[in-house]
């Protein structure tokens, strides 16, 4: 009985070895919960009607960036570091989502940490075209200010009109405007590579055919087109 046992054991491990690689590729890659974060996130903020970013403001959109989970620390010098992805408008639908980096940094008396979800809606095309080349500084290569939220919400200030960008936040359930000038956002290629299975820059994804709408970006593209027209 026992020999028996060494044996079962031994078949299982065995057969847990070759199963090993085809589990693996059943799981979804990170590029993929990028995406899917990004979908629920923005889903969820827009949902709230009475906290949500205005429809006045997203029927503007030419692109929409969401960096899910975005992490801000700090002791003395702070520290803002977080993955994303972004799709423009084309028309009345939207593109496949390329992905970007954002890192930023502030000094001042601060302490401690969190996790949040920044959302940029790019009103300007000439913004949109900027923020998608090699490195794009916020609130250097393109105006940036904190955006209205609620359904009565009035987008007509003069610092909103000046404004490319309008950048929210949100974390432990509370959605605002937020000022986020001075980060850097970049190009993630080796993310884009790994998703769509060929060497693409963001304009290629965002401005281009599209490359292929693997899962779940038609999630990520149901989620912009219910709320964004």
């Amino acid at each position: 009985m026992t020999i028996n046992r060494i044996w079962a054991a031994a078949g299982a491990v065995a057969l847990l070895i070759a199963a090993g690689p085809s589990v693996r590729a059943q799981q979804p890659s990170d590029e993929a919960k990028r995406v899917q974060e990004s979908a629920t996130v923005f889903g969820e903020i827009m949902s709230a009607e009475d906290q949500a970013i205005p429809r006045s403001i997203m029927g503007k959109a030419a692109g929409i960036a969401i960096f899910p989970n975005t992490v801000k620390a700090g002791f003395i010098v702070g520290g803002m570091r977080g993955r994303g992805v972004i799709s423009a408008r084309d028309g009345a639908s939207w593109s496949a989502p390329a992905f970007m980096t954002l890192t930023g940094g502030s000094i001042g008396l601060q302490i401690g940490g969190q996790a949040a979800d920044l959302v940029l809606v790019i009103i300007d095309p000439r913004g949109l075209e900027t923020l998608v080349s090699n490195q794009f500084k916020l609130g250097v290569d393109a105006a940036v200010a904190a955006g209205p939220v609620g359904r009565d919400a009035q987008a007509s200030t003069d610092l909103q009109l000046r404004a490319q960008i309008l950048s929210y936040s949100r974390s432990r359930g509370l959605f605002a405007g937020v000022t986020v000038n001075g980060s850097t956002i970049r190009q993630d290629r080796d993310a884009n590579q790994r998703f769509y299975g060929t060497p693409l820059d963001t304009k290629q994804i965002i401005f281009g055919p599209a490359p292929g709408l693997p899962a779940p970006v038609p999630a990520w593209i149901e989620a912009l087109q219910k709320y964004a027209q």
